[in-house]
């Protein structure tokens, strides 16, 4: 049995939900999902530009735990970039 997840820290909820590209119907577009604890961690390193160690702090989880988010989560946007996909913050 696998160990249970640890609750990590969310100070911020998103306020805004929904990415998609400009001039293509939201019905023809496939949609890539970010988790709030995902947008935390990009929140954290990319807009606060803090370092893993303050990040991992702030969320409460370890810094592997974070770098693993991290590289998922950059994976999502640029695979969402790359191939025009729409993004959607969901809580988990």
């Amino acid at each position: 049995m696998p160990r249970p997840r640890g609750s990590r820290h969310i100070s911020e909820i998103p306020k805004i939900t929904f990415y998609k590209p400009q001039g293509i119907p939201l019905h023809s577009l496939e949609n890539i999902e970010i988790t709030h604890e995902e947008w935390e961690v990009l929140r954290l390193k990319h807009v606060e530009n803090l370092g893993q160690i303050e990040s991992a702090k702030k969320m409460k989880t370890s810094q592997s735990t974070l770098q693993r988010i991290l590289s998922v989560a950059q994976q999502k946007i640029g695979q969402a970039i790359v191939e025009g996909k729409a993004i959607k913050i969901i809580k988990e």
